[in-house]
Order: C-alpha cells, then sequence, then structure tokens
C-alpha cells in the first residue's frame, strides 16, 4: 500500500504569506527521483524551485499552475510511488488542515492528515533510541538511525542550527546515488559532491568539475543553474517576439495581477497613503560626468553606476538622509546600502548594492551587473532586495526627463533621475549649452526636514558637477 503525504505551499522568508503556482514540471501519476523540480513557485520577488527529497510521484494534483495559495495550503499529494487507493486520497484531501510548510527548514517530512482509520492491526512505536539527549537531532532523522544501527555521535547535520536531519542521516547510511544517463553524452564520473541529476548532466556536458562550484540549492545543493554560472555563455542571437494578439475592436482584454504585482500595489499604496512626503528638486550639469565616462577605456561602467556612487558618498555626508523609519524609530547606518530600481517582465524589483560608499565604481558596476540579471530571471535571494539604507530609481534611460518617486519603505528618501538634456547654463557669467539632469528627492517627512533634503541635493550635485572625486 502507498504511503501518502501532503505536498503544500512551503514558506520562504518570515513574510511570506502567499505563493503562485508558475508550473508544474511533473504530470499527476508521473514517476520522478529524489533531486527533480516539482514545480516553480513564484513568491512577491522571485521564483523558487521545489525539488523532491524522495522518490515518488504525485497521485493528484489540486493546485492550478498560475494560480495563488496561501502559505500551508493544500497543492497536491504525493506517494511513495506504490499503488494508491483513491478513496484514501479523497479521505487526506477531505480531512486535510493547512500547516506552515510542505518543506520544513530541515528537510524533515510534514506531516499529512490521516486516513480514516481502518481494520489494520496496530503496530507498536518503535521504543526511544539510545542517543545522548545533547544531540540536536529531528524525530524522523532519530528513527532512521536506530533503525539502521547508524552512531550519529560523529555526524555533521545541515539543519538549522546544526540539527541532524533525515538527509543526513540517508547520505551516512548509503552513498549518493549516481544517475543512470540515457542519450548519446557520456555519463558523469560518481562524485561525492551533493548536486541535482541535471547539475551533473550539464556538468559532464560542459566538462566542469563539480568540486570547484559551490551550491546555491538547500544545504548547499549544486543546481543547474549553479553549474551554467560557471560556463561562458556565448551571447543568444536575438530572437523576434511575436507582439501579443490586439483586442478585438470594443472587447476588453482582462490580466491578472501576479504575485508581485499585487505586492507592489498594495506596498506603494500604503507607502502614498502613511508616509508624508515632501520633494526637494534640483539641476546639476552632467558634461564632466559624461567626458569621463567616455574617457574610460574597455568595459564602461554606467551613468548609473556612478549616481549610485554619488548618491553613497552623498549620504555619508548628509547621514540623516541614509535612513529607515520604523514606527516611533529612525534607524542609521553606517554604510550606505543603495536599493536601484530595475524593471522586469513583472514588474519592478530593487536589488541592493551594499556598502556602496566603500566600492569603486567599477565594482559597482560589476555588482549592479549580476543584481540586474538575476532579477530580470527572478533569482534574488532575499537578503539582495531586502532592507536598505536609500533608493535610486533612474528613467532617463527611457527619454523621461523629470518624475517623482514613491519611497520605498521603511527607508526614508528616494532619488528620481531623468534624462540628461542640453539646457543652458551660467557658467561663470557665460551662458553655456550642455547636458543637465534633473533631480527630484522624496522625503518622508517624519523623519528627514527640508534643510536635510536640501543638503543631501547640494552635496549630490557637488560630486557629479566634479566627477573626479568619484
Amino acid at each position: 500500500m502507498a504511503r501518502l503525504k501532503a505536498f503544500t505551499m512551503p514558506k520562504w522568508g518570515i513574510e511570506m504569506s502567499e505563493g503562485t503556482i508558475a508550473e508544474w514540471m511533473v504530470a499527476e501519476n508521473q514517476p520522478f527521483a529524489k533531486g527533480t523540480v516539482l514545480t516553480l513557485i513564484e513568491t512577491d520577488k522571485i521564483t523558487n524551485e521545489v525539488e523532491a527529497e524522495a522518490d515518488g510521484r504525485f497521485v493528484r494534483l489540486i493546485a492550478e499552475a498560475g494560480q495563488t495559495y496561501p502559505v500551508g495550503a493544500l497543492l497536491a499529494v504525493l506517494s511513495d510511488g506504490g499503488e494508491a487507493d483513491p478513496a484514501e486520497i479523497d479521505a487526506l484531501v477531505a480531512g486535510f488542515k493547512p500547516v506552515d510548510a510542505s518543506f520544513a527548514p530541515d528537510g524533515d517530512e510534514t506531516p499529512a492528515a490521516a486516513p480514516p482509520a481502518a481494520p489494520e492491526p496496530v503496530v507498536a512505536a518503535p521504543a526511544a533510541p539510545a542517543i545522548p539527549d545533547g544531540i540536536a537531532i529531528s524525530p524522523v532523522a532519530r528513527d532512521k538511525a536506530v533503525a539502521a544501527g547508524l552512531d550519529v555521535a560523529g555526524l555533521s547535520g545541515s539543519g538549522r542550527g546544526g540539527r541532524i536531519t533525515a538527509q543526513d542521516v540517508d547520505r551516512a547510511i548509503s552513498p549518493p546515488a549516481v544517475p543512470t544517463l540515457v542519450g548519446v553524452l557520456p555519463p558523469s564520473p560518481p562524485s561525492p559532491v551533493f548536486a541535482t541529476p541535471m547539475a551533473r548532466r550539464v556538468a559532464a556536458i560542459h566538462a566542469v568539475a563539480l568540486e570547484t562550484i559551490a551550491g546555491s540549492g538547500p544545504r548547499g545543493r549544486v543546481r543547474k543553474a549553479d553549474v551554467l554560472a560557471a560556463v561562458p555563455a556565448p551571447a543568444p542571437a536575438p530572437v523576434p517576439v511575436a507582439a501579443p494578439a490586439a483586442p478585438a475592436p470594443g472587447e476588453v482584454e482582462v490580466v491578472a495581477m501576479s504575485s508581485m504585482r499585487r505586492t507592489i500595489a498594495r506596498r506603494l499604496t500604503e507607502a502614498k497613503q502613511q508616509i508624508p512626503h515632501f520633494y526637494v528638486r534640483r539641476r546639476v550639469r552632467a558634461d564632466r560626468l559624461l567626458a569621463l565616462r567616455a574617457a574610460v577605456q574597455g568595459q564602461r561602467p554606467s551613468v548609473n553606476d556612478y549616481l549610485v556612487k554619488a548618491c553613497a558618498l552623498a549620504l555619508m555626508e548628509v547621514p540623516q538622509v541614509n535612513i529607515q523609519v520604523h514606527g516611533q524609530e529612525i534607524h542609521r547606518f553606517a554604510d550606505a546600502d543603495v536599493a536601484v530600481a530595475v524593471a522586469t517582465e513583472k514588474g519592478l524589483v530593487t536589488p541592493i548594492v551594499r556598502a556602496a560608499d566603500r566600492l569603486s565604481v567599477a565594482e559597482i558596476s560589476a555588482a549592479m551587473a549580476g543584481l540586474a540579471q538575476r532579477a530580470r530571471a527572478g533569482k534574488l535571494k532575499p537578503e539582495e532586495f531586502t532592507g536598505g539604507s536609500f533608493s535610486l530609481s533612474n528613467l532617463g534611460g527611457f527619454g523621461v526627463e523629470q518624475f517623482d518617486a514613491i519611497i520605498n519603505p521603511p527607508q526614508g528618501a528616494i532619488l528620481a533621475v531623468g534624462t540628461a538634456r542640453p539646457e543652458p547654463i551660467d557658467d561663470d557669467g557665460a551662458i553655456r549649452i550642455v547636458p543637465v539632469l534633473h533631480l527630484s528627492l522624496s522625503c518622508d517627512h517624519r523623519a528627514i526636514d527640508g534643510a536635510d533634503g536640501g543638503r543631501f541635493l547640494a552635496a549630490l550635485a557637488g560630486l557629479i558637477e566634479n566627477p573626479g572625486l568619484l
């Protein structure tokens, strides 16, 4: 008889309350192996791959792709691979009670709702294992270790706080399985590295040593994306994308908001309603900054990279703007963690350049390139877009001359930058026409005064107009 288990919406981070099933990667009743990517789940900012922790199959898919479900909601029913009685599946679904997550942080299984009692003999629970009380080990791992006669004293736990998980016991009991590959490519050689089958396959194709790659998956598991990141990829040829069909005259196309778009809508509405915004605006000449950038040999930083550095240094000069507002408290920061707005297909995200005041413009450029690439691919880690002490939004690349941005709470200010356009300026009594940037600083009046905003823009203008200081 098959063992059934509830597959529920997992929880990543304390602020996550719901997730969207972007795509089911395996079909109902399709067997899968441990490490297989089962589904892609979208949260507010990123798309997560959920991998199988054991061999099995879905005997019933309940959640629909494209729909959003709260944390703990029943998404599917898992089987360990045996035949499942439809009546037992119905009983599990009917008696299911929401839980926090289907994949606990330490990798233990989530208990499913028990089916109705059947006339089977009651099996006594196993005796308590002879494992010292000082060892942190999950109940499932404890049972497996006792059944296998494994001494866990010297075992290194991969769970939270060094807790020994069921997966740690499985690794100690049996050597890592080597996938059987079928096709024109040779199978990958045996390796002790904890990696997905697809990662091993890709590593064999590109002759990449798995031992040299740091895994980004659960408990350091090497995934396909980790291997591809170690392979220099040629620039893909542009592929023409067909424009979506326009609605017929008189028709209205209804498009549901993505999870990310709903979160953006909620946060910006709250920010505009609850934060008393005021705006400080200034023009700055950009001809010297553009000339300095043009003189750079090789890979040139973008204008935005110079602006990130200028904002960071201005924040160090005017620390009253380098803040977060939490209720009745103002948090001031020793470093300038500048969040930069990046447009993606699903909405706006703000990856953060940490301690930008201590980085060179070239280092900021390299950091931003990686952050922007991961943001557009939906692969940002929570720590890469959470927090920040200041935000920068630059629409100059779209020809926007000037705009005002909404503050990104809990930060206290955001700078909006338009395009550099030729305008007349007073240059030591002479009128010159040079490229000029229009800056607009949005401030939270609960924590920042107009004088603080003015001093910040003055410091920023001094750095942009004298770019050698950067």
